[in-house]
């Protein structure tokens, strides 16, 4: 069966997540966004993984459901389906290895709430995990994994966001060179690296050490109307071992759901005090300083990963699944309409969509565009084309920023309104 699944995200308990983030309200906008399995995120946190245990059941086959009673209404007809929750958990893990402060972030899946219960009874013993839904744990990332071999046998670790400059397995602050130099004797066990909002496939591809490596994406949502903002595809069993066996040999992974990987706020090298964005070859230039203030620079992903990179730029190993780079639809609407992504009326047309042409996700991907400008208009029609093609101007994030994208610029916009689409 061919589904898309989000496994990385925030719950209320988490630092700047927002209180929507409960069981009912990622129930409603993971089915209007088109998601079938959603990861519940921060299992470990002991409030949260009880409230789970109250509103969840189990399928019997690794994977969960709201419970019934608990399912209520604000979901259009259009985009109701079945929806899977996954136990699912990120940990940041500081400590030190070979000379230097390390700060790297795990993904960690397990199959049950025993397993959970075990995982979370060993990390108790280590460190703090109450005081936040992603714990921080003076344990070595390498440490990390064996505890989750010895939880289940289908328990499974990946590293997230694995470029993000200071909390990643790669970050050029505090990261490694490689998976080997982190993980050592227990590298064949990680299997993915989550790429992260400021990477996508192609870069990832310039690594020749990758190439055994299963590319998946995530939202990793604080709100939820940023579910599936990056998301993985699948042909397989809905159930947590065809998941995990799927992103082991990429038999039935068919692909990701992408940022622009320039929207991300880590792409380019850049000083955000100063308003400094910079291209690797500018920050080389300026030997790594601030032209404004001569402070260091934030080396971000894609210096990082040209560093590292032994392939050049366009390589795309054979059999590598597909991906697809889109924008979340209220940011479509909300460029359309030249107005804030928040914006009330925004939303008004966003349910209105959702609720007459089906999910977010058949929106930006499926629905030919002689229905969707029926139904919103044809600037709403020509800006999803023009995503499609990825025909789109972004000033990349830097240092934090999240980039700047834009389909249209004004006087593109007023043509469109006055003269019709230019499809």
């Amino acid at each position: 069966m061919r589904f898309i699944a989000d496994l990385h995200i925030h719950s209320s308990y988490s630092r700047a997540t927002s209180p929507e983030m409960v069981p009912e309200g990622i129930w409603k906008w993971a089915q209007m966004k088109g998601i079938t399995i959603v990861g519940t995120g921060d299992f470990t946190h002991p409030r949260w993984f009880k409230e789970l245990g109250e509103k969840l059941e189990s399928t019997g086959n690794g994977l969960f459901q709201l419970r019934e009673d608990r399912q209520g209404e604000g979901v259009p007809e259009s985009c109701r389906a079945d929806l899977f929750f996954l136990l699912s958990v990120e940990i940041s893990c500081i400590y030190k290895k070979r000379d230097r402060t390390r700060k790297i972030h795990c993904l960690v899946f397990v199959p049950d709430f025993a397993s959970a219960a075990k995982f979370n009874l060993a990390l108790s013993r280590i460190g703090n995990i109450t005081s936040d839904g992603r714990p921080i744990l003076g344990l070595d990332a390498k440490e990390l994994l064996k505890i989750t071999l010895d939880t289940s046998p289908e328990a499974v670790l990946i590293p997230a966001h694995a470029w993000t400059p200071h909390f990643s397995v790669f970050g050029a602050a505090s990261g490694f060179d490689s998976l080997d130099e982190c993980f050592d004797e227990l590298t064949p066990h990680i299997h993915a690296i989550e790429t992260g909002l400021s990477s996508d496939p192609p870069m990832n591809w310039r690594l020749s050490a990758l190439d055994r490596i299963t590319l998946i994406s995530n939202s990793d949502a604080h709100s939820a109307p940023k579910l599936g903002r990056e998301a993985n595809i699948f042909d397989a069993d809905v159930s947590y071992g065809g998941i995990m066996e799927s992103i082991k040999t990429r038999a039935g992974f068919l692909g990701t759901i992408e940022f622009f990987p320039e929207e991300g706020k880590y792409h380019y090298d850049g000083h955000r005090p100063c308003g400094v964005r910079s291209s690797p070859d500018e920050t080389r230039k300026n030997e790594y300083r601030c032209p404004a203030c001569g402070k260091r620079l934030t080396v971000g992903v894609m210096h990082r990963v040209e560093k590292l990179a032994d392939r050049a730029h366009g390589f795309r190993p054979a059999g590598a699944p597909r991906y697809y780079s889109l924008i979340p639809l209220q940011e479509v609407l909300a460029e359309a309409r030249g107005v804030g992504s928040n914006s009330k009326s925004v939303y008004n047309e966003y349910m209105n969509l959702i609720t007459r042409l089906g999910s977010e996700f058949k929106i930006l991907m499926d629905t030919p565009l002689s229905n969707i400008e029926q139904v919103a208009s044809p600037l709403v029609a020509e800006a999803i084309a023009r995503m499609r093609a990825g025909k789109v101007h972004i000033n990349p994030g830097y240092d934090g920023e999240y980039g700047e994208i834009k389909i249209f610029e004004t006087a593109e916009r007023k043509e469109i309104k006055g003269q019709g689409t230019l499809l």
